[in-house]
């Protein structure tokens, strides 16, 4: 229940501090009094968090058993077993346009897999400067929905080969293996792998690098520079909304110290601070989860609704000895349907299907208008690549999670006619995001059953 009080305070209030600029999460005071919460409430906004993965998946360990709502997870989605009733698992798609385009377009997977996945356009075969693809739907969605916030959209990623340049695969440039985000056709976005750098981004920093050192030597936060405003901003607020804001504030806080930890370790005990400080986790897991941490905070607090996250590049060569697996992950895919390889690409599938796990319940325990995040956020995790051994791109692993601002119903295994574009999929996120369009890239549709 909402107590209705005539103190109202703007949904865009910020703290303020020295090179800190702190959003807040939405809360009850932010509601004008006479605004029916329902009404309000009916009206979330809808967060995008698109996440790719390389190398597709053993379809066989990833195809849940049954369909519609009658299914049960198979052996790779176990990790989401939890949230089964906010997934709605998809079979059958393809990208066709990540697939050679005739005779003397072969070779290219690995470089169009990335570059296709949000937009259904084949890239052209240049190792150049001369690149194109398409416009990503999360670009399509920042030019309207990101206006209303303070970062249009956010480009994560955990592995950085911004330095390669030239031929990467075949022919085609290290650009299009490098994002999964185009601005427009010839505009590729860089992703960002540190999560100081996103941090700060997000919240502001010191002034100078002399004054980053000085915060991480001291160990202080951010919210040391806005303590003040704090305590007056939760003088005018009530029991709810102060207890909304200090959940929020302890996470920024995690979040931070995580971070500084990070750093103190890669920098020992010299502590010297680059322009921009180190802040990479040496621990693959670790680093995922602040990047996820960072996209659902990014979230609450508004300060985005859009985000993409390579979780991995194509060809990607890290090594996952955590799950018993010494092999890199891209030898790793290529199984040639040896048993045990293919019981190890099953292992690494998994893990990282278990860091999605991590996303959702991040946003399932945080609250937002009369629901959480979860509720009002659609979640795309998959490929664009199916069988890595063959490198063909069909049936695509793919999922979507959430709620959708209630545009979306969970608990659900939907199965496509073969070969239906992934496409019809990027046009239907488009669509329950607000911004219909005609098509994108081989769309012939939307997925009405979505």
């Amino acid at each position: 229940m909402r107590i209705v009080t005539k103190k109202h305070i703007s949904r865009r209030t910020l703290l303020r501090g020295l090179g800190v600029s702190l959003s807040l999460p939405l809360l009850d005071s932010m509601i004008p009094a006479q605004t029916p919460l329902a009404k309000t409430a009916a009206r979330p906004n809808l967060r995008l968090g698109l996440c790719f993965i390389p190398h597709g998946a053993v379809i066989g360990n990833w195809t849940p058993i049954g369909d519609g709502t009658d299914f049960k997870l198979n052996r790779t989605m176990k990790p989401l077993e939890a949230y089964k009733d906010r997934l709605v698992v998809i079979s059958n798609l393809a990208h066709k346009m990540a697939a050679p385009a005739g005779p003397g377009d072969n070779g290219g997977d690995h470089t169009r897999s990335p570059a296709v996945f949000l937009n259904g356009v084949h890239p052209k075969r240049t190792d150049g400067a001369d690149i194109q693809a398409g416009t990503t739907i999360d670009q399509i969605a920042a030019a309207k929905i990101g206006q209303e916030t303070p970062l249009p959209s956010l480009e994560l990623a955990t592995e950085d080969y911004s330095g390669l340049v030239g031929n990467c695969d075949v022919g085609f440039s290290c650009t299009y293996m490098n994002t999964i985000s185009w601005r427009t056709p010839t505009v590729p976005l860089p992703m960002e792998i540190n999560p100081r750098v996103v941090f700060d981004r997000l919240f502001g920093d010191g002034a100078t690098a002399e004054e980053r050192l000085d915060r991480i030597q001291q160990e202080r936060s951010i919210l040391d520079a806005v303590t003040g405003q704090v305590q007056r901003l939760e003088g005018n607020l009530g029991p709810t909304d102060r207890n909304r804001v200090a959940e929020y504030l302890d996470t920024v806080r995690e979040i931070e110290r995580r971070i500084q930890l990070a750093e103190k370790q890669n920098q020992n005990s010299t502590l010297a601070v680059p322009a921009t400080p180190s802040g990479i986790p040496d621990d693959h897991q670790e680093h995922s989860k602040l990047m996820f941490d960072l996209m659902a905070i990014a979230f609450q607090a508004d300060i985005t609704r859009i985000s993409t996250f390579m979780m991995a590049r194509e060809v990607s060569y890290r090594t996952f000895p955590m799950l018993g697996i010494s092999e890199g992950f891209h030898p790793a895919s290529h199984h040639q349907n040896n048993p045990e390889r293919l019981e190890n690409l099953t292992k690494i599938n998994t893990y990282h299907v278990s860091l999605v796990a991590h996303l959702l319940e991040r946003l399932k325990s945080t609250p937002d208008g009369d629901g959480n995040l979860l509720d009002h956020s659609l979640i795309l995790y998959g490929s664009g690549m199916s069988n890595s051994n063959v490198h063909n791109h069909s049936p695509l692993p793919v999922l979507v999670a959430g709620g959708a601002a209630g545009k979306m119903k969970g608990g659900r295994h939907l199965k496509y006619p073969d070969e239906t574009p992934m496409s019809n999929l990027l046009l239907t996120i488009l669509d329950k995001a607000g911004v219909p369009q005609q098509s994108v890239g081989d769309s012939t549709g939307m997925l009405t059953e979505l």
